[in-house]
């Protein structure tokens, strides 16, 4: 079992995805605590993900095909609220 604690502004941090079957304890900031399925938890990590690339102007594999410069890629942290396990 993976435990997560979510930050002050409701973000936990998850860089990568988790094995689909693992459960994952996320405890929020109220002291409430939800049980979610690893696969869950990757679905909201690739919706964050498609959002700050499309935010960002990135490509499906975050690539800019804009100008060249430096550009972040990736996310660290997700947003997750009670109720979301379902």
């Amino acid at each position: 079992m993976i435990h997560l604690q979510q930050d002050s502004e409701g973000f936990v941090r998850m860089n990568r995805h988790f094995p689909a079957s693992t459960p994952v304890t996320v405890i929020f900031n109220d002291g409430s605590q939800e049980v979610f399925a690893g696969r869950r938890l990757n679905e909201i990590y690739d919706q964050a993900l498609a959002e700050y690339r499309a935010q960002n102007r990135l490509d499906a594999k975050g690539f800019s095909r804009g100008p060249k410069k430096k550009v972040q890629t990736a996310i660290d942290f997700v947003a997750v609220r009670p109720g979301m396990g379902q």
